[in-house]
């Protein structure tokens, strides 16, 4: 019999224990990998936030506006390569859950802005001819079952009042992983119809060099340090990082939960290890008569204890893999819920170190154990 296979006898020699204990890595890291996915749903605008772009707001708070007159002072500090003003749609599509992401910004800078958004060069001339036009992501076409032309409506929250919109163009991202969840509409059409005119929420700065980042957001600040609109210019990451914040500490929530989570896996299983050695102690005597060394029972018990963990962990992945692969599960609030394969192969890890800390001090205790007192225990 090879070694793989008294391994896996062992294992499946008590099948409800054997079935419980991989069943309970398989819970354990299909929780893992929803809460990175998760995680990684909440920081993905982080991670994806482009090194040379600034955000320009004002300094008391996100929620107060600017004056749009502020783009062309903007736009004379050298380093900056483009000057894009925006604001937060926040429409209503048929019903409140069916929430996505919508932004009015201005058309003109859009590409030079965001070059990581592709479409097709037709469908982005429709677009700027159309001041109802709008651009959805792929996914969000999918997901309502738009077409390219279609027609729809929003019921504006922000910007109250119906507003019709035509889909004039379906970006894609150069990052399949990245959000494609996300609408954009024309700047010009919401100021137009907005009761309070020539008010932005911020403004999207391209800078010509990465490196210059910093001295253009000083300069800009400085520009508006004596104006009664005074501004906050900060890199686009920290713009994201911010808003996040303000929904908590997503991270030390997730990090808590599943660390609870594995440290109770952990006490579990070894637990059952324990019992499941003990209960073998006279079969341990008789292997070690036969001229088992001592760590090769070492690597006998542990390698039991490290197949409960991968096999029953890799289920668990390959179930939360196929989970997020449906989608944002919420309707809206998780535009980009996925599991990367670093992020599964990480999983694999902490499962394979679970069983090793699970099963070393009952496998270490059968290690040293000598054979007259293991067959005193029959």
């Amino acid at each position: 019999m090879t070694y793989q296979k008294f391994v896996l006898r062992n294992i499946g020699r008590k099948k409800t224990r054997m079935l419980l204990t991989m069943g309970s890595f398989a819970v354990a890291l299909f929780l893992f990998g929803l809460l990175v996915a998760i995680q990684n749903a909440f920081y993905q605008g982080v991670d994806m936030a482009g090194a040379d772009r600034l955000i320009v707001r004002h300094k008391t708070s996100m929620v107060m506006p600017l004056p749009y007159a502020y783009k062309e002072k903007i736009g004379r500090i050298p380093g900056i390569a483009a000057v894009q003003a925006g604001c937060w749609f926040g429409g209503v599509y048929k019903e409140p859950k069916n929430f996505f992401a919508q932004l009015a910004l201005e058309t003109e800078e859009f590409r030079r802005v965001y070059p990581e958004y592709l479409m097709p060069e037709e469908q982005w001339k429709a677009y700027l001819g159309d001041l109802q036009g709008c651009i959805v992501g792929r996914k969000l076409l999918k997901r309502f079952g738009w077409k390219l032309g279609d027609r729809i409506a929003l019921r504006g929250t922000i910007y109250p009042g119906n507003w019709e919109l035509n889909i004039r163009g379906v970006f894609e991202n150069k990052k399949q992983e990245d959000d494609t969840g996300a609408m954009f509409l024309n700047y010009k059409y919401v100021d137009e119809r907005s009761p309070i005119k020539g008010l932005v929420a911020w403004f999207i700065i391209k800078v010509e060099k990465p490196e210059n980042a910093l001295a253009v957001a000083k300069a800009i600040d400085g520009e508006f340090s004596g104006a009664s609109f005074r501004t906050l210019t900060e890199t686009e990451q920290a713009f994201q990082s911010d808003f996040v914040k303000r929904l908590g500490n997503i991270k030390l929530i997730l990090m808590i939960i599943g660390g609870v989570v594995f440290l109770t896996l952990l006490l579990v299983t070894g637990s059952t290890m324990a019992m499941a050695i003990r209960e073998r102690t006279g079969e341990i005597g008789v292997m070690k008569t036969l001229g088992f060394t001592d760590r090769q029972v070492l690597a006998l018990l542990l390698s039991e204890s490290m197949a409960f963990a991968l096999i029953g962990g890799g289920l668990g992945l390959v179930l939360v893999k196929l989970f997020t692969l449906g989608g944002d599960p919420t309707g809206g609030m998780l535009r980009s819920f996925h599991l990367s394969p670093l992020n599964m192969l990480l999983g694999l890890a902490i499962t394979l170190a679970t069983g090793i800390g699970s099963g070393i001090v009952p496998a270490l205790g059968a290690m040293r154990l000598s054979i007259v007192d293991a067959m005193r225990r029959v």
